[in-house]
């Protein structure tokens, strides 16, 4: 009858520390992953909070002097656009649709970078790459 030697040398389950004592790398001991689990746990609730907050914030873009006004959430919807009178001429659409166009496209760049801010202040300190959603 055989033996059958287990392989201790990666990853098999056990309890066994990896080499050097440390648990994973950048955690410091094994016993951290509670704590950074915990961290984690926090962090997803509090993104959560900044979401619903910014999605009762608001950014306000105009163009064409004033005349075409869009207002989009922090979550990047459009919430209202405002056209004056005076920008509404049969024959100058096309002049109304780029302003609209603009105004829309400069809102929704508000927005985002409104977002960008306020979810990087909670995720600056974890070394994500930019625009990376959790």
């Amino acid at each position: 009858m055989s033996k059958i030697k287990k392989n201790r040398s990666g990853g098999g389950g056990g309890s066994r520390p990896l080499p050097g004592g440390m648990g994973l790398p950048g955690m410091g001991g094994g016993g951290n992953m509670n704590n950074l689990m915990g961290q984690m746990r926090k962090l997803q609730e509090e993104m959560e909070k900044t979401q619903e907050a910014l999605a009762d914030e608001e950014v306000t873009a105009t163009s064409g002097g004033g005349v075409v006004t869009v207002v989009a959430t922090g979550a990047q919807e459009i919430r209202s656009i405002t056209i004056k009178p005076e920008a509404v001429s049969a024959e100058d659409v096309e002049l109304l649709q780029d302003m609209v166009l603009a105004a829309v496209n400069d809102a929704l760049q508000k927005s985002k970078a409104l977002s960008e801010e306020r979810m990087g202040s909670l995720t600056g300190g974890l070394g994500l790459p930019p625009g990376l959603g959790l």
